[in-house]
């Protein structure tokens, strides 16, 4: 199977969650502990970023680097429309 037909299954796998106990329960057995705690640290990130916060208070506030919080913004402006899209 190429790596386009397993993103394809995985996006399938994520858009047939149909609780958030679910989620959950997928989330905890797909990613790993640090995964949890990046992807966490990201949505954070990125939800500071749509509130208005500056990057540099962002990064202090949660403790990471400016490049970190610098790429998070990146992806928010310059996207697939997919964070604007959930805020």
């Amino acid at each position: 199977m190429s790596k386009l037909n397993n993103f394809r299954e995985l996006c399938s796998l994520f858009s047939s969650v149909k609780t958030d106990e679910e989620a959950r329960l997928l989330l905890l057995d797909i990613l790993t502990p640090q995964e949890q705690e990046s992807l966490s640290e990201r949505w954070q990130l990125i939800k500071l970023l749509h509130s208005g916060m500056s990057q540099r208070d962002i990064a202090t506030k949660l403790g990471i680097s400016i490049s970190k919080v610098t790429r998070g913004s990146r992806q928010l402006k310059y996207g697939s429309g997919g964070f604007k899209k959930f805020l």
